[in-house]
């Protein structure tokens, strides 16, 4: 099993040194973005499309620095109503499977999008629970007229290219839990198309990552180790569908997602769950288990560390992230 990180959280840093970073804190792996809501600022599309010299090149920064590419990541929402965001997402999603197939690599992890309530909506709607019909109205309109006919398209597309698109089960998407993965799986016919498994967004929905793993089966194609905090006391108030985000203030350095969009402010009054480094919210146990569940499905699968506690700074984070995913894979055998 290969443990690594993905280098959102260093784009900072030129590649090699990111990639040396990831080396020296015992790490072999790497995902990269190739586009979606962060761009590609470690990734030269143009070249590696270009000539295969490129692309050696490229590849032999990873192997100089002792890490493997195993994956692009183009997270974003292809599917998104605005047309100056939904269109370049989608977009970016077919370079990725593009390069990916030029470099070798085998798995793009991306999300499943999530359009418009309707053909006249201008903003991205999600049903959280369809209790009343007409949200199985809304969600009929998603699925059959948008989110299907693209998913059909990427899986062909990923088919052609030998590539495996690994999909974020993330809220505010179409696909959020391994049921809706399952759906789309089911209903496209897919062959390329399957989950990264991501603990992080489980968690706080209530669903245990390690029983999804064993339910999924071969669906799971990838994974990322991010840990959740659970705050009892902020989640017996608010519950975890907690909407008290806020505006980034415009003078204030914010997270652009596309459009004018951005990344909000989380709750600071007692929340309900938080982001956190791998083991500070679930203990090695728990990730030695996570390890061994995806070894049962693949043993030579990619986890990558994705940093969002926002706590410690980036390298510090990875590295407090590295050591508790070594000591469970240690643990666990992998």
């Amino acid at each position: 099993m290969k443990l690594g990180a993905y280098t959102a959280c260093l784009h900072d840093k030129p590649l090699p040194e990111a990639l040396k970073l990831l080396a020296d804190i015992g790490l072999t792996s790497a995902e990269i973005n190739a586009g979606g809501f962060i761009g590609a600022p470690h990734l030269p599309i143009d070249a590696i499309r270009g000539s295969a010299d490129a692309r050696s090149e490229y590849l032999g920064q990873f192997a100089d620095a002792g890490i493997t590419l195993t994956g692009l990541n183009c997270n974003g929402n292809p599917l998104h109503p605005d047309p100056a965001i939904g269109p370049k997402q989608a977009d970016d999603l077919r370079q990725s499977i593009e390069i990916a197939g030029l470099l070798d690599v085998k798995r793009v992890v991306a999300m499943s999008g999530l359009p418009a309530s309707d053909a006249q909506g201008q903003h991205p709607a999600w049903t959280v629970n369809p209790w009343n019909s007409e949200y199985l109205d809304v969600m009929a309109y998603q699925w059959d007229e948008i989110t299907l006919p693209f998913w059909r398209e990427i899986d062909q597309l990923a088919r052609e290219h030998d590539v495996k698109v690994c999909i974020e089960m993330h809220p505010h998407n179409v696909v959020f839990n391994p049921g809706s993965l399952e759906r789309l799986v089911d209903r496209i016919g897919a062959t390329n198309v399957g989950a990264e498994m991501d603990p992080s967004h489980l968690f706080w929905q209530g669903i245990e990552p390690v029983a999804a793993i064993d339910h999924l089966g071969e669906l799971v194609f990838h994974a990322a180790a991010k840990d959740t905090k659970i705050y009892e006391d902020g989640r017996n108030i608010y519950g975890v569908l907690d909407d008290r985000h806020q505006r980034v203030p415009d003078d204030e350095e914010r997270i652009a997602i596309g459009g004018d969009h951005a990344i909000t402010r989380w709750p600071q009054d007692r929340p309900a769950w938080e982001f956190v480094a791998v083991g500070r919210g679930h203990e090695t146990d728990w990730w030695a288990r996570f390890l061994a569940a995806l070894q049962r499905v693949d043993a030579d699968m990619a986890v990558n560390i994705e940093h969002e506690d926002a706590e410690f700074d980036q390298v510090e984070g990875l590295r407090i992230a590295a050591e508790n995913l070594r000591a469970a894979a240690a643990q666990a055998g992998v």
